[in-house]
């Protein structure tokens, strides 16, 4: 028997970036990222897309979970257009919890 909650624990969540036929940018966040591409040239996806459809994918980047995705998600709302498609781009940094075990160590050598 499968155990479908360990399973969707053990998924990547994405955060991907659309650019739509307007010239606008849709961000969003799926465990299924093929699956919501379709949906969104479907007109299926969210409200947006379905009046500014999808003419492509710009970026995603996979996260660990929901929560790591949606935090992601926000910062990446957060900044103006010419700096998104870079903030996917670039490498992803080190999670706080290691930065911190890092300066920790180094400060007891």
């Amino acid at each position: 028997m499968v155990d479908n909650a360990r399973m969707a624990a053990d998924s990547p969540w994405f955060l991907y970036l659309l650019e739509c036929r307007n010239g606008s940018y849709y961000a969003g966040i799926t465990p299924d990222l093929q699956a919501r591409f379709q949906a969104h040239l479907r007109g299926t996806g969210a409200k947006y897309t379905r009046a500014n459809p999808p003419v492509r994918l710009l970026a995603s980047r996979a996260y660990p979970d929901r929560a790591a995705a949606s935090r992601a998600e926000y910062a990446l709302k957060q900044l103006p257009r010419g700096r998104k498609l870079a903030f996917l781009s670039a490498p992803e940094p080190a999670p706080v919890s290691d930065s911190l075990q890092a300066t920790a160590e180094s400060a007891v050598m």
